[in-house]
């Protein structure tokens, strides 16, 4: 006896399940392989970015070697002629390449002289870098009261007491925002602390971040006149405030002798300067050697970059790393 046929139907039923079977089964299947591929190509970028890691801090020992022999070979003068600011030193690697460029970590405006005293004691506000550093973004172009008070304001944040300085703002001003926070109280870290304090917008921050540094030391700017660039202008005008234009700023860079000043008291001499008469903490705040080198290594492996910022100190040798940070300046 012969069974009987199923209904068209029922064939076209069992099809579809047959086919919505193998639908499901192909997307699975392209699931479980694109994670695959992405959890092999994470394990490969990890296992470069830990390679490039390796090279950087392989690197170190470069540096400072090359960095203790800048010092070594002029312990005297430092200028821009001696050819080891700004210029990458290409250094090979298996499966890729690095670089060291080197830069004068001290030619910025130093947050943290915004105070004086020493770490881990009592720190109070300085009135003389507080006037700096609102003379710096006033020749940046920002408003000389919306100046005064970032700066006011910054030296709050850093000093050791709670009582706000002229224009300035201390816990009371924070608490009352929304998220709420308090002043560090402290030395800052890292120059992109700035933009927790009062009156710091995105735009006045991205202005005066080339211009800034939090260098770990109370110590005025230890500006360095012979390795200043002629766009570098702003932080000689910012030592005597009001009393400077840029323009003059600018051609004491460029008129600078071709091995560079030879003393602090010939720099202050000069023509253009004969008039002034700084403070001796400002008068002493200009140097004619590096303390303080910022270095940039960049490492490549294939598609994988990394970058690193290093802060050397320079003022006994040898030479010390004090920071480092991985990708781009804040």
């Amino acid at each position: 006896m012969t069974s009987p046929i199923p209904p068209r139907s029922e064939n076209g039923a069992a099809l579809l399940t047959v086919l919505m079977l193998v639908a499901v089964m192909a997307v699975v299947s392209a699931v479980v392989l694109e994670r695959l591929t992405l959890s092999t190509r994470l394990a490969a970028n990890a296992s470069a970015l830990d390679q490039a890691r390796a090279y950087a801090d392989s690197a170190s020992l470069l540096v400072e070697h090359r960095l203790n022999r800048i010092v070594e070979q002029n312990p005297a003068r430092m200028t821009t002629q001696q050819g080891w600011i700004g210029r990458p030193q290409d250094v090979p690697v298996p499966g890729g390449g690095a670089s060291i460029t080197v830069y004068d970590g001290g030619n910025c405006f130093n947050l943290n002289s915004l105070v004086s005293g020493n770490e881990g004691g009592a720190l109070y506000r300085r009135p003389v870098a507080i006037t700096q550093f609102a003379a710096l973004m006033e020749v940046l172009g920002i408003r000389s009261g919306e100046a005064y008070q970032v700066a006011s304001a910054a030296a709050d944040w850093i000093d050791s007491d709670s009582v706000p300085g002229k224009s300035g703002a201390e816990d009371e001003h924070y608490i009352a925002m929304t998220p709420s926070y308090r002043t560090a109280n402290q030395l800052m870290a890292d120059p992109s602390e700035l933009r927790a304090v009062a009156g710091v917008t995105p735009r006045l921050y991205a202005l005066v971040r080339p211009w800034i540094c939090a260098l770990p030391t109370t110590s005025l700017s230890p500006i360095n006149v012979n390795t200043l660039a002629s766009g570098q202008a702003p932080l000689i005008a910012m030592m005597v405030p009001g009393k400077m234009p840029l323009e003059s700023a600018r051609a004491l860079i460029n008129q600078r002798p071709a091995g560079g000043y030879d003393s602090v008291p010939a720099f202050w001499a000069i023509p253009a300067q004969r008039d002034m008469i700084p403070p001796a903490e400002v008068a002493e705040q200009v140097r004619l050697t590096t303390t303080w080198f910022r270095v940039e290594l960049n490492v490549q492996l294939g598609e994988t970059s990394m970058r690193q910022w290093r802060l050397y100190d320079a003022r006994n040798a040898p030479v010390r790393l004090m920071r480092a940070s991985w990708g781009d300046e804040g």
